[in-house]
């Protein structure tokens, strides 16, 4: 059987739109595993969301071609769910949701809290966009 069978037929047993590159790294050599994934993405098999990162694909009902079998925001969240980040909405998605604001954020903004991520997560034109609310303070010395 190829690797790219052996690839696709682990990635359609996931039930999570999500693969990571280290799940797939027991199928096949680094090497071989980079042309097989740059294959399904020009296939459109796959996305490319960030490096080492990839979501399944799925055919559209109304254009027939395939696209991303989840929302931005859904496989975002599962991006960082994955490696165990908790994140949070950004202010202004916190601000709209508790009703202080009737603006819609458009742009999608994580809070990281105090940890500082610099992944690039894209999908398209669309990426995310980090901010840290929890941000590193000096303890008040006491005398």
């Amino acid at each position: 059987m190829k690797l790219e069978d052996r690839v696709m037929r682990f990635i359609a047993r996931r039930h999570s739109v999500v693969i990571l590159r280290s799940e797939l790294a027991q199928l096949g050599s680094p090497a071989q595993l980079s042309r097989v994934l740059s294959n399904l993405v020009k296939t459109k098999k796959l996305v490319r969301v960030s490096v080492g990162i990839y979501a399944k694909t799925r055919l559209n009902k109304f254009t027939h071609e395939l696209a991303p079998a989840a929302t931005f925001e859904e496989i975002a969240a599962e991006v960082f769910r994955k490696p165990g980040i908790n994140i949070a909405h950004g202010k202004l998605a916190r601000d709209y949701n508790a009703s202080k604001t009737t603006q819609v954020p458009m742009l999608a903004i994580v809070d990281t809290g105090r940890r500082r991520i610099t992944r690039r997560i894209s999908l398209g034109s669309r990426f995310i966009t980090y901010e840290r609310s929890g941000a590193h303070r000096r303890k008040e010395q006491q005398p």
